[in-house]
């Protein structure tokens, strides 16, 4: 098998496929990788123009000893299997076991937490990256972020990532796969607990209704931000642009509080993944530009100053490949800015990843103060 620099673990789940896509648009040679080496290609067939792109399909088990000799020898592993907090662990060891840099799509706090305190420092002993949830739903809003951080005098941030669309298969199992998991904010750099199963009324930019938003697990930005020199609190809501569908996940973490949350936890995790089963069973359509919007607002306050930014985007799952194939473009080509745990902003810029966006016409940036 020829070696190529970039591995996608997970190529035949809906991210997965637009991952390989923009890389295709980066002339990156990949391997598309998976459990179902049928299935990966009937998926990458229908790439639009797959065929021009140095890729090879290969299937491997979940093992971390095949995952280990299947990345070997490449640079990168883009993962795009999940629930991350179920499988992240043994893609993020077998990686760092080939000397790969990591990156998925995550946005399970949890999970980012995990990787921040057990895989950080050993990645970063190699050189290595380790940046999960270089992806959408929290990449934009952390590029509107440090957009803030550069007004000065900022030390606290309140985010908001909303996008409209159906949520794939994968997106709907970790909804639900999160939902017993500890969901933080920070607090005077301290981690804070938010109250379970509750959903908060929010404004967005653009409409003039509210929109209902939850924790979901607690989003990356609180622990992207412990420990920072300048921000102190960060406190993170998100969801779809749908009030049926966000009552309906809210209804489920109450129904889970009071009669779930009891069980064992292996029992737990069965309904939770039937009750995820029956929202979302198959593949939803290819976004429509027109139609499934993104917005990410940020607002960044300190003592007297006060600034927002807003993310206004569309495609926020074709937003994900190209964040994706953009970070795996660089790790082919050059080192990161920081090795170990980074979010994706840190280890690439967040001006680079917001150029990217709007060069492809998925986001664009909006500063007032």
């Amino acid at each position: 098998m020829k070696k190529r620099p970039v591995v996608v673990y997970g190529a035949s789940g809906f991210s997965g496929r637009l991952v390989a896509e923009f890389l295709r648009e980066y002339h990156v040679p990949f391997i598309a990788a998976g459990r179902n080496r049928g299935r990966i290609q009937e998926v990458l067939s229908r790439v639009p123009g797959v065929e021009t792109a140095d890729h090879e399909t290969v299937e491997v088990d979940g093992s971390v000893d095949q995952l280990t000799k299947l990345f070997s020898g490449a640079k990168v592993v883009c993962n795009a299997v999940g629930p991350l907090i179920y499988y992240g662990p043994q893609v993020i060891e077998a990686s760092w076991k080939a000397g790969c840099h990591y990156i998925d799509i995550s946005g399970e706090q949890a999970w980012i937490r995990q990787v921040a305190e057990n895989w950080g420092p050993k990645f970063a002993e190699k050189g290595l990256l380790a940046a999960p949830a270089t992806a959408y739903m929290s990449t934009a809003s952390d590029i509107a972020s440090r957009l803030c951080l550069e007004a000065g005098g900022i030390d606290t941030l309140e985010i908001l990532s909303m996008f409209k669309g159906m949520p794939t298969f994968g997106s709907t199992q970790t909804i639900f796969a999160v939902i017993p998991t500890e969901a933080c904010y920070l607090e005077q750099n301290e981690y804070k607990v938010w109250p379970r199963a509750q959903a908060y009324e929010v404004l967005a930019p653009g409409s003039i209704q509210t929109h209902l938003a939850l924790p979901w697990g607690g989003f990356p930005h609180p622990v992207w931000y412990k420990d920072h020199p300048q921000i102190a609190n960060v406190r993170t809501l998100g969801g779809l642009l749908d009030r049926q569908i966000m009552e309906t996940v809210a209804a489920t973490e109450k129904h889970f509080e009071e009669n779930i949350r009891p069980l064992p936890e292996q029992e737990q995790k069965r309904q939770l993944a039937e009750m995820a089963n029956s929202v979302q069973a198959g593949t939803p359509p290819r976004e429509n530009t027109r139609v499934h919007r993104t917005i990410d607002v940020v607002v960044g306050r300190g003592t007297t100053n006060s600034v927002q930014c807003t993310m206004f985007g569309t495609c926020a799952y074709r937003q994900t490949g190209l964040v994706q194939a953009f970070a795996a473009h660089h790790l082919a080509l050059a080192a990161p800015r920081k090795v170990g745990f980074a979010s994706p902003c840190e280890a690439f810029g967040h001006r680079e990843l917001l150029q990217a966006l709007e060069n492809f016409g998925l986001s664009k940036a909006k500063l007032s103060s």
